[in-house]
């Protein structure tokens, strides 16, 4: 070993992974669609019991909260003591939170269950975005990601639809059951063919864990997490406040159009998820990113410039492109990165938290933002917000063998 920080070799079963990959594919589809059609119900379901503008607030920052301080650390332990454990309590953790939305009947006990769902997320995400990243081949790190992120990308998707679907025909309580039983689903399916501790590919434990100096001032591992936060406030912006852009602009705009363009974004940049993987094991993976980038800046100017809904649709479209193109180069690099620092689940928590705190801080600072000059300021602020993250990016991981 080079020194005490050296990975073991990673073991190639390529049966074995597949069915690995699959399973935790479908875990995470399965988990995140659950939590999506739940979602978009819990403003109605916490106006029912009489909350607060402040308590639904609540209600949603409990669980980022939670979840943002607690990735790093159940991703640093599942680098030392193994990722089923992590992804079994995690998934138990969410089909009893389930369970614990149909019994509540207080806004207070509610935003305790949404903080014990963070923190059920904060089990699973990192974690299983680790095991991904173990069992990939080197040189498919593109491909591989892309295609596990197509599993979130859709979720997310469809998660909302659902659960509107669901609370209409049948009822809110209905959802609740039906995030349950996806939960449960992913649970069976990790406990089934998921191998035990002792079976998983990358084991480390002979040397002391990589201290948090190495990978916080790891200064490419900063310009990731800058891209991915910048990106992630971007969205934070779309989701919080197109719909009252749409009102401003065009209030003969139904709430179903208006949907769309929430989830446009999201929907084209999961479809471009595979064709990126495959071009970012072949190009340059950095190149790509700051052209997306670059996208993603222009098309959030274009937004506030849209005097249509053909013109928003083009512009969120727009978005969604440049997300496509730069989030498959990303995550493998970031995969690279957990597999040169040896703490593979530690690097995908802190990309997490990344994403965590773009949501946070987008939808707070937009708010701010439209308090203190004007609803039209949001969109123009969150291009410069894209425009500084990519040139900080460039800052810190170019040299002569990316750009």
């Amino acid at each position: 070993m080079e020194n005490n920080f050296s990975c073991m070799g990673r073991m190639t079963i390529p049966s074995a992974n597949k069915k690995i990959f699959i399973t935790l594919f479908f875990t995470i589809f399965a988990t995140i669609t659950g939590v999506g059609i739940v979602v978009p119900l819990l403003p109605i379901y916490a106006n029912n019991m009489g909350a607060a503008g402040i308590y639904v607030g609540l209600i949603f920052g409990s669980f980022s909260l939670s979840r943002t301080l607690l990735l790093p650390y159940f991703g640093r332990l599942s680098d030392k003591r193994g990722r089923k454990p992590f992804i079994i309590s995690g998934l138990v953790g969410y089909s009893l939170v389930s369970l614990a939305f149909l019994m509540t009947s207080t806004v207070s006990s509610l935003i305790i269950i949404r903080t014990l769902q963070g923190v059920a997320s904060a089990m699973v995400m990192p974690v299983v975005q680790a095991y991904v990243g173990e069992i990939t081949p080197e040189g498919m790190e593109g491909q591989s990601m892309s295609l596990f992120n197509l599993s979130m990308f859709a979720s997310l998707s469809i998660g909302p639809v659902m659960g509107g679907v669901i609370n209409d025909f049948w009822s809110l309580d209905g959802a609740f059951i039906c995030m349950g039983l996806l939960s449960i689903v992913g649970l069976v399916l990790s406990l089934k063919y998921l191998p035990s501790i002792d079976h998983e590919y990358i084991k480390n434990k002979e040397n002391p864990p990589i201290p948090w100096s190495m990978l916080i001032f790891d200064k490419e591992l900063v310009g990731f997490f800058i891209y991915r936060f910048v990106y992630t406030g971007c969205i934070g912006i779309i989701w919080c406040f197109m719909p009252i852009f749409v009102k401003s602009r065009l209030p003969d705009i139904s709430s179903s159009l208006t949907g769309i363009l929430v989830t446009l974004g999201v929907f084209i940049s999961g479809l471009l998820q595979i064709p990126m993987g495959y071009i970012a094991d072949r190009f340059n993976r950095h190149l790509m990113i700051v052209f997306g980038g670059i996208i993603c800046a222009l098309s959030m100017f274009m937004i506030f410039k849209s005097t249509s809904y053909l013109q928003l649709i083009f512009s969120i479209s727009f978005f969604g492109i440049g997300g496509g193109i730069s989030m498959p180069p990303l995550m493998a690099l970031t995969l690279i990165k957990g597999n040169e620092k040896c703490a593979m689940a530690s690097v995908m928590a802190i990309i997490t938290v990344a994403h965590s705190l773009g949501m946070m801080v987008g939808s707070m600072g937009a708010g701010a933002a439209m308090d203190y000059f004007t609803l039209d300021s949001i969109f123009p602020c969150g291009a410069m917000l894209m425009i500084i993250g990519v040139f900080l990016f460039v800052g810190l991981t170019s040299n002569k063998n990316h750009l």
